[in-house]
């Protein structure tokens, strides 16, 4: 990558991390208030809604990747004539997106009672599922201004609006919570943060970009018409198939076994969400120049940086696995209870999914830089009826473990194999036998790293957050200290030496410059600094 792309991707990447970092903190300290305030109950429709309006956001169809892909050639090119008439489409399907989401949520209103298997004693549960659909709503017609800042790489621009609100929204809810308990009011405080959030980069995208204040009477090509359309079509199925995976055991759990396990499994969900939000930073901030890249660069080039990602995915993942199976039971017994635990067998395959679905993350970036959606666009309609039928099957048979299990065989039989074949062959016109070489040196290395790790910790004798420090040392040096003695020598290793180097660097540029610009300020002033 060019020296901007590399810079915009570091800055994209530090931002988000130490962003994401302080939004998981105060998630968690948020949710040890609400469970303390509200109760299992309530954790249980909180997760089960917040499922239901992800399975609704499927009427976007898929157009805002299709046409953010179409912004990158654009954007590169610094052709505001095809970015206007791309940003205009993109506006005015939103706003069509936003009503019919609004419609299909108030439709599904008859139905909850189908849906949650044993409705709690929870007044005004109505009128809480409507504040979840109209919280999802409102962000649709503000999306298109944040796309457009993400596909130019700016992408640490709308992180600070994210966070910022997000700390903001957490606060108050812990107050509210503290000095109400109202289930109600700590949803209306969220609706209201999600508005000022969207109507904040809405303002910030058109000092940046001044032509979004007017509208805009061009048209978008037929050609590129064309393309937005083919994958817009391609991405209904993977819109669907990523929906059915990622949203629906929610839904499942609380219909087939109950409201409370959803409470349960939420908390875990919320842990394995976050850990996959914070790795996820590394991605989706560099999906946008790799767009850029591919627009302007070789195929032998991306195939450089694939590796040097898929690297990357391997050491992140490889770590992040082991730590999660040895440490998310301590974590949740110290913030929640014990109560709130649930067996290690489930936490196995909750794992397994984790790293399974990450160690697809090269392949998904390179696949969403590039528009590949087409080719492999049947895949996710085989991916939806393996999970739905083995989840409910095997839900019904032996429990919770089931559906997790049938998430796990889906992503397995389809996901694992279709995927990296099209980008071998549709970018990098290479055999695709030296991914899966790869993939299966780096899983037989993660478990021979979390055995190792495993094996170790069972020697910890402390309790309680000793324990928890004690065991994430070790998670912490193990699984890396093996990655970094067998892959010291390599390119990829060396690429990414250098890339967090760049990182150290960058960092410390700005903090001086933001030092220097403090004490110019204040010689300005005629004061001192201490």
């Amino acid at each position: 990558m060019n020296a901007g792309r590399t810079q915009n991707s570091i800055t994209n990447i530090y931002v988000a991390f130490i962003a994401q970092l302080i939004g998981i903190i105060i998630s968690f300290i948020a949710r040890i208030f609400f469970i303390k305030f509200l109760g299992k109950a309530y954790l249980g429709v909180n997760g089960l809604f917040s499922n239901i309006l992800t399975v609704l956001s499927m009427a976007d169809l898929g157009i805002g990747t299709a046409i953010t892909y179409s912004l990158y050639k654009p954007l590169a090119d610094r052709n505001q004539y095809k970015t206007q008439a791309l940003i205009e489409l993109y506006r005015r399907a939103y706003q069509i997106i936003g009503c019919i989401v609004a419609v299909l949520g108030l439709l599904i209103t008859p139905f909850l009672e189908y849906i949650i298997r044993d409705i709690p004693d929870i007044p005004h549960i109505y009128l809480i599922y409507l504040l979840f659909v109209a919280n999802a709503t409102i962000s649709y017609f503000y999306s298109y201004k944040r796309s457009l800042i993400i596909a130019d790489q700016y992408r640490y621009i709308a992180t600070y609006y994210r966070y910022g609100f997000y700390l903001i929204l957490n606060i108050l809810q812990i107050i509210i919570l503290v000095l109400t308990r109202n289930y109600i009011f700590f949803l209306v405080l969220q609706m209201m943060c999600t508005l000022g959030e969207n109507i904040a980069i809405s303002r910030k995208a058109e000092k940046m970009y001044p032509f979004l204040k007017k509208r805009s009477s061009k048209k978008v090509d037929d050609h590129t018409r064309r393309q937005i359309i083919r994958n817009t079509s391609a991405m209904i199925f993977h819109k669907l198939g990523g929906i059915v995976v990622d949203s629906t055991d929610n839904i499942l759990i609380s219909s087939m076994i109950g409201i409370v396990w959803v409470g349960l499994y939420s908390n875990y969900y919320m842990i394995i969400n976050a850990l996959n939000i914070v790795i996820s930073q590394i991605f989706s901030s560099i999906t946008a120049s790799i767009g850029h890249l591919g627009a302007t660069e070789s195929k032998e080039k991306a195939y450089e940086i694939f590796l040097c990602t898929e690297f990357v995915t391997s050491w992140v993942f490889c770590f992040s696995s082991i730590s999660l199976f040895i440490l998310i039971d301590p974590f949740i017994s110290l913030a929640f209870g014990s109560d709130f635990l649930m067996s290690q067998g489930i936490v196995l395959i909750l794992t397994a999914n984790f790293y399974i679905k990450g160690m697809r993350s090269a392949v998904l970036t390179f696949q969403a830089a590039y528009g590949l959606y087409w080719n492999d666009r049947f895949k996710a309609l085989f991916e939806v009826i393996i999970n739905l039928v083995i989840s409910i099957v095997l839900g019904a048979t032996i429990g919770i473990a089931g559906i997790f299990i049938g998430t796990l065989i889906s992503m397995v039989t389809t996901c694992l194999w279709i995927e990296p074949y099209v980008i071998y062959k549709r970018i990098f016109d290479r055999r695709v036998g030296e991914y899966f070489i790869k993939l299966l040196v780096h899983t037989v290395i993660t478990l021979s790293a979390g055995f190792i790790t495993y094996w170790a910790c069972a020697y910890v004798l402390y309790t309680g957050v000793m324990e928890l420090i004690a065991k994430g040392v070790i998670c912490l040096t193990i699984p890396n200290i093996i990655v970094w003695a067998v892959f010291n020598k390599t390119k990829e290793f060396y690429f990414i030496r250098n890339l967090l180097l760049s990182i150290i660097r960058s960092i410390k540029t700005k903090f001086k410059g933001y030092m220097r610009t403090c004490v110019c300020d204040t010689q300005s002033t005629g004061r001192k600094t201490v």
